[in-house]
C-alpha cells in the first residue's frame, strides 16, 4: 500500500487546496512552526482549508532545541498551535542538519546522544498530550546521529530523494523536493504513506479523535490573543468573558500560573464580553492592519489592543481577528 501525499510550509505561499485534493493527493503534512513558539505563517490557513474540504492532515515542527527540556517546550508550542484543528495524521518532529548547525551556534556541542534525547523528549511530550508522535529526518542524519532504534519506538518519516524506495523502516517516505502539484506555485515536497494513519490514530483514540468524531466546523470558533507582559490567565478570561478552565482546556495548559509573553492563546469567540455584538474578520492576502481599520471605521491601536497584537506590521492571511 502506498498513499499519495505532500508536505508544505509558508514557502509554498497560499495553496489552492481544492485543486490539490482534486489532483488525487490523499494527505498533507503541514509545517506548524519551529523553535519554541514561532508559528508558520500559512499553517492556520492551510489547516482550516484542509479541514474544510476533508483532506486529512498531520503537522510537523522544526527542531531548534539544544536540550531535552527545550524540546519539551517546543512540543508544547506545537500542541498549542495545532490543537484547534482535526489531525488524522501524526504530529512530527523535524530534525536535520540545519537543527544541528543552529544548536552549535548556541555554543552547545551537537552529539548523537543529544540528538536522540531531544527527539525522545519531543515525541514523549506529544504522546503525553494524547497525540500520535513521529519524527522526520534524512538518511545521512539518521546514520550519523540517530541510528535506527528510534524508528522502532516512534513513527518515522524518511527523507531520501531517489526514484526507488530502499526499504527503510518508515511510515512515510519523502522522495522529492521538486514536485509539481496543481494549486501550488513552484516546487513542493512529495511523499508516499505506507501506513493508514487515519485508521490507526482513530482506533487508538489519539489526536483527540474517536470512531464517531465528526469533522470540525469549517473554521475554528475562536480568536487568537498574543499574551502581553504582565498578563494572567484569569485576567484574560475576565477580559473576554470566559473562564480559566475553558482557556486551559482549549490551549492544553497544564499550569494556569505559567503563561509566557509572546505566546498565543485561543479564546472562544462566543465567550467574549460583547456577546453577539462582536464582529470578526478573516485576514486576506495583502491586508494591512491600517487598511482593515480604515475599512471598518476603527483604529490600528484599537485592533491591536482588542486582539493582543504586539507588532501591527505582522498579521497573517487566514488568521481571524476581532473588529469590535
Amino acid at each position: 500500500m502506498s498513499i499519495k501525499g505532500l508536505d508544505v510550509s509558508e514557502f509554498q505561499g497560499e495553496v489552492d487546496w481544492e485543486r490539490v485534493k482534486a489532483a488525487g493527493y490523499k494527505f498533507a503534512m503541514l509545517r506548524a512552526g519551529y523553535g519554541y513558539d514561532t508559528v508558520d505563517k500559512q499553517f492556520r490557513r492551510n489547516a482550516s482549508e484542509c479541514n474544510r474540504i476533508g483532506l486529512p492532515i498531520g503537522a510537523y515542527w522544526f527542531c531548534y532545541a539544544f536540550s531535552p527540556e527545550k524540546a519539551a517546550q517546543e512540543a508544547d508550542g506545537c500542541i498549542s498551535t495545532v490543537s484547534g484543528y482535526r489531525l488524522d495524521y501524526p504530529v512530527c518532529y523535524d530534525i536535520e542538519q540545519a537543527s544541528a548547525d543552529y544548536i552549535e551556534k548556541q555554543g552547545v556541542t551537537f552529539t548523537s546522544a543529544l540528538a536522540r534525547n531531544v527527539v525522545t523528549s519531543f515525541c514523549n511530550r506529544i504522546e503525553a498530550k494524547g497525540y500520535y508522535a513521529m519524527f522526520y529526518t534524512n538518511r545521512n542524519f539518521l546514520d550519523t546521529y540517530l541510528g535506527t532504534d528510534l524508528t522502532k519506538r516512534y513513527a518515522y518519516w524518511y527523507a531520501r530523494y531517489t526514484d526507488q524506495f530502499d526499504g527503510t523502516n518508515c511510515g512515510m517516505w519523502q522522495y522529492t523536493s521538486t514536485g509539481s502539484v496543481p494549486g501550488i506555485s513552484g516546487n513542493v515536497d512529495l511523499d508516499l504513506g505506507y501506513v493508514d494513519y487515519p485508521s490507526v490514530i482513530k482506533d487508538a483514540g489519539l489526536n483527540h479523535l474517536s470512531g464517531n468524531t465528526p469533522a470540525p466546523s469549517p473554521a475554528p470558533q475562536y480568536i487568537t490573543y498574543v499574551i502581553q507582559p504582565g498578563d494572567t490567565l484569569s485576567g484574560i478570561a475576565q477580559r473576554y468573558g470566559t473562564t480559566v478552565s475553558i482557556l486551559t482546556q482549549l490551549n492544553n495548559i497544564s499550569d494556569p500560573d505559567k503563561i509566557y509573553a509572546g505566546n498565543t492563546l485561543k479564546v472562544p469567540e462566543n465567550g467574549t464580553s460583547s456577546g453577539s455584538s462582536a464582529q470578526y474578520y478573516t485576514i486576506q492576502s495583502g491586508d494591512t492592519l491600517s487598511g482593515i481599520a480604515l475599512r471598518f471605521g476603527t483604529t490600528v491601536s484599537a485592533l491591536a489592543r482588542l486582539n493582543g497584537i504586539s507588532n501591527p506590521d505582522k498579521i497573517y492571511a487566514g488568521n481571524r481577528i476581532r473588529i469590535k
